[in-house]
């Protein structure tokens, strides 16, 4: 975990500057190792896991894999929001920590760390984000780019984010390894659709994985007490 400055930002739209008060957030993506623990009950004993402790609150099985693209040091590819949201508190239980999702305005501000927001160049996006110019049509390994100012990777391109906007909605910030060099930045946002389960056959869809969410991970945010 990296721990985030205090400092204001200020969002299209907005009259405003907000203030945003220091916390920590994971210097990369969700990795399916920091994952796995959560998803396959790695935390419960033989007998835990046979009575089916706790079962209701871990990921059911994906319809097919979701380590198609690598797993120990890859990010974690295909969580519907639920699953990144109850990761979280998983995670809170077992450490006594608040951990959640962060805020879009959290996210933003983390992602420019002091900068201005604008799209950066090609070759200077080339340095710190994957993207379909140079991602051979994969997200790769966490931490392979340069960081930002705050020290943290990949907040651009590579996979998409889940964040939650001020309503309560949740929407996926960045840009991802499928989009143009244009489409990432820390304003570009993609609304959940449809398509992203497209394939998943079970009737009502997974409320756990995007069957072809191939671009969306997320990264956690803990709170500084």
């Amino acid at each position: 975990m990296v721990l985030i400055p205090e400092g204001e930002i200020k969002l299209s739209g907005d009259k405003e500057a907000v203030k945003i008060k220091p916390f920590y957030m994971s210097k990369t993506e969700v990795t399916w190792d920091m994952f796995d623990p959560y998803m396959i009950r790695g935390d419960l004993t033989e007998k835990q896991r046979v009575e089916g402790v706790d079962a209701d609150s871990r990921p059911s099985k994906p319809y097919g894999t979701v380590k198609d693209f690598g797993d120990s040091g890859f990010p974690t590819v295909y969580p519907h929001i639920l699953n990144a949201q109850d990761y979280c508190k998983w995670l809170s239980k077992k450490t006594g920590k608040k951990y959640r999702l962060p805020t879009e305005v959290e996210w933003t501000y983390a992602c420019r760390a002091g900068g201005d927001g604008k799209p950066l160049p090609k070759d200077e996006l080339t340095k710190v984000a994957w993207f379909d110019g140079n991602s051979e049509e994969k997200p790769h390994l966490v931490g392979k780019k340069e960081p930002n100012a705050f020290g943290l990777y990949d907040m651009l391109g590579n996979l998409g984010e889940w964040v939650m906007r001020a309503d309560g909605t949740s929407v996926v910030a960045g840009g991802a390894w499928i989009d143009s060099a244009d489409e990432v930045s820390s304003n570009a946002r993609k609304e959940y659709s449809e398509d992203w389960q497209s394939s998943d056959p079970q009737s009502p869809k997974s409320k756990w994985w995007l069957s072809d969410g191939t671009f969306v991970g997320f990264r956690i945010l803990c709170e500084k007490e």
